[in-house]
């Protein structure tokens, strides 16, 4: 155990029954799908914000329409660390019920607006609620789950995020296409008031230690490096996953032709392919006692299939065989990309402790969406002057500099 924390779990939280234990982490994948559902559907709007008025669309750039698309991570960038206090002040449940409705609030109101620019600042009230979900259904798990499971139970935890996203993409772009991008976005916003119901029946507060324990716990970040060297790691990590979630759909149907309707589908398929993953290396890391070793890998894996998808990117649409290629690359790089997190979520919750998990998940949350705010924006710039395969293949150089940053010599066993 790491000198300045105290312990995750004791006894008595490991006497709730297991009914409870997997309802709640159920609750916890749900509201993290719901909000992550609302967060990126603003990304499944772009072909609809980017298609000429003449055609029924609004005529903006792709740029512009990355800057609607990224709204609601930019709100949710904004409050990552104070929900991460009020989750070590008030509570998970609090903290969950209050986010959801929040999101909820947003998203209705984008639905209500239903014009990108005003619809813009609704989205980021909707991602300002949205962030609550990203400190306190990890600290749940963490909380609930002993060491030797948590791998597992935050793996399946972090499908929430690709499946949320999964449905905005099986839903929000078809409904924008057929009945307009104001419909479209009450999809997710049905699933947060959905999933806050659930919340308020079935998740508990994991017990803490005594308060006065907290009076001895010293910054975890003054300890060593080994917060900030995940922190960068992530960041490193998450611009491919974004750039993939964020232009895969618009690539199919721009470059090579697809109906939204399929390409829509597919995507859809791709995050299911990234759930798989997360729970996957969870399991690798609870068989290995060791969270940073599997992350290490998956950097490694991200760099080569962005590669990959580059190169395959360009030539995609003049020949069968390249164009299955790059589309199976596509869903094998939307996996890829995102089975790092589960692994960083959890190594991070069990390194700051019941005390400091709260903000330290939320700076977690919070470098990785400055970055990921300014993939879309600056991806579209990208793609407009080289094209799609280029802009991919310059996203594998990314993973590469997590690969030397993650502090696999720093993790340490947490009881």
């Amino acid at each position: 155990m790491h000198p300045t924390a105290v312990p995750t779990t004791s006894p008595a939280e490991r006497t709730i029954s297991a009914t409870r234990r997997w309802a709640m982490l159920a609750a916890g994948t749900g509201a993290q799908a719901a909000t992550s559902a609302m967060v990126t559907a603003p990304g499944f709007l772009i072909p609809e914000l980017h298609r000429p008025v003449a055609e029924g669309g609004y005529g903006m750039s792709l740029a512009q329409a990355g800057l609607v698309a990224a709204a609601a991570m930019a709100g949710m960038m904004c409050t990552l660390v104070l929900w991460g206090l009020v989750v070590d002040r008030r509570g998970e449940r609090f903290a969950l019920l209050g986010g959801l409705l929040v999101t909820a609030t947003g998203g209705a109101a984008a639905a209500v607006l239903a014009q990108p620019w005003p619809m813009t600042a609704a989205l980021a009230l909707a991602g300002i609620g949205a962030a609550a979900t990203n400190s306190a259904s990890g600290r749940v798990v963490v909380g609930w789950f002993p060491p030797e499971r948590r791998g597992v139970a935050m793996g399946i935890r972090q499908t929430g995020q690709p499946l949320g996203v999964g449905i905005a993409a099986a839903t929000v772009a078809v409904i924008a296409h057929r009945h307009g991008i104001g419909p479209a976005l009450w999809v997710p916003t049905a699933a947060s008031l959905v999933v806050a119901a659930a919340v308020a029946v079935v998740v508990l507060d994991p017990p803490r230690p005594p308060a006065s324990a907290a009076r001895v716990v010293t910054n975890p970040y003054r300890a060593d490096s080994y917060l900030t060297r995940i922190h960068a790691a992530s960041v490193f990590l998450v611009v491919p996953q974004f750039l993939v979630w964020t232009f895969g759909l618009t690539w199919l149907i721009d470059d090579l032709g697809w109906s939204a309707g399929v390409a829509g589908l597919v995507v859809a398929s791709t995050q299911v392919a990234g759930a798989a993953a997360r729970i996957g290396v969870g399991w690798v890391s609870d068989l290995v006692g060791s969270r940073m070793r599997p992350m290490r890998a998956v950097a490694l894996l991200a760099a080569a299939t962005m590669a990959l998808l580059g190169l395959t990117a360009t030539g995609a649409g003049h020949t069968t065989a390249v164009t299955v290629a790059a589309v199976v690359l596509l869903v094998a790089a939307s996996a890829v990309t995102v089975a790092d997190n589960g692994l960083a979520y959890t190594a991070v919750a069990e390194r700051a402790g019941p005390f400091w998990s709260g903000r330290a998940l939320g700076v977690q949350n919070t470098a990785q969406h400055v970055v990921a705010v300014a993939v879309p924006p600056v991806a579209g710039l990208t793609i407009t002057a080289w094209g799609y395969g280029a802009t991919y293949a310059l996203a594998a150089a990314l993973p590469l500099a997590a690969v030397a940053v993650v502090p696999v010599a720093g993790e340490q066993q947490v009881s």
